[in-house]
């Protein structure tokens, strides 16, 4: 597989220590499925079409610009040489403002992640003295870099033998959290229900592994798509049952922490039978030296629900 190619070159600036670095698009969406418009008639390929929202007519690709509306209906036109005169310019250069300690970043202003490594072998010295500085403190760098004309605020850390820079969003773009939150009322959790949720945190607790995670809906969107290759019919799916209200919080933490029990692998003088497992005989020694048989678990048979 081919390296992916750097979305960003330039040079990472402490103080007088500068190394130059590559910056790399850290997700990607690639392998998603992803479909085109078409027309159902003919099957081909739809092309969209700019046309005047007042005349109705085409507009050629030279005739289209930018208008910022100001009121409605009433636009402001702004060339592009216009916004390239306000543009931060950019010097490559990320430079650092400040370092501040990784747990105090608020996980909402985290944006998009990048991937820096060093671009020269000149630089690899003083790229790896910074990066061990951050990684023995606990802290992150706090910079600048302009992307697509814009300037951005970068937040760098340690990461494996690399570095992570994560864009940050402005605090305009944040939402207060209190126009969703001030109207939910202060109740007063009863001490049994909270020991009962905790238990049934407790039971579920679990390493962040995300090689874990399924998308369950690009599966099934494959999965489909082969099978129309194939020709077969798909059917139309039905609208799934929405979960009922709890009506009694206490006994549906009960059922919970009684359904996890009972899911739970039994002990050895009760082993539960394998999905699928076939019921074969086996001789085993009789009190008297003979032998009798005795049915033992094999694939086929299904356990029993409980209960």
């Amino acid at each position: 597989m081919a390296p992916a190619r750097p979305y960003w070159k330039g040079y990472l600036k402490l103080a007088l220590v500068s190394c130059p670095i590559a910056v790399y698009s850290g997700t990607t969406t690639t392998e998603r499925v992803s479909f085109r418009q078409i027309n159902k008639k003919t099957g081909n390929r739809l092309r969209q079409q700019l046309v005047d929202e007042v005349t109705r007519e085409p507009v050629e690709t030279e005739d289209k610009g930018r208008g910022y509306e100001y009121a409605k209906g009433a636009y402001l036109a702004v060339d592009e040489d216009e916004l390239d005169a306000v543009a931060v310019e950019s010097n490559h250069t990320i430079e650092v403002d400040s370092f501040v300690p990784r747990d105090q970043i608020d996980e909402r202003y985290l944006d998009t992640p990048y991937y820096i490594a060093p671009n020269d072998q000149v630089g690899q010295e003083a790229f790896a003295v910074v990066r061990e500085a951050m990684r023995g403190k606990g802290m992150v760098a706090l910079a600048r870099i302009v992307l697509a004309k814009r300037e951005r605020v970068i937040m760098i850390e340690p990461w494996d033998k690399g570095l992570m820079g994560t864009t940050l969003r402005y605090p305009y773009e944040i939402r207060d959290a209190k126009d969703y939150f001030d109207d939910i009322p202060n109740l007063k959790v009863a001490p049994d229900m909270l020991k009962l949720a905790e238990h049934i945190l407790q039971t579920k607790q679990a390493k962040f592994d995300p090689s874990g995670f399924v998308d369950h809906y690009e599966e099934a969107v494959v999965d489909m798509l082969k099978k129309k290759q194939a020709g077969i019919a798909m059917p139309k799916s039905k609208a799934s049952e929405a979960p009922r209200n709890v009506i009694n919080l206490m006994d549906a933490l009960r059922r919970s922490v009684a359904a996890d029990k009972a899911a739970r692998p039994q002990s050895k003088k009760s082993k539960p039978r394998v999905e699928g497992q076939r019921e074969m005989l086996l001789p085993i020694a009789g009190k008297k030296g003979k032998e009798t048989a005795k049915p033992v678990a094999r694939s086929g048979a299904r356990q029993k629900k409980a209960g």
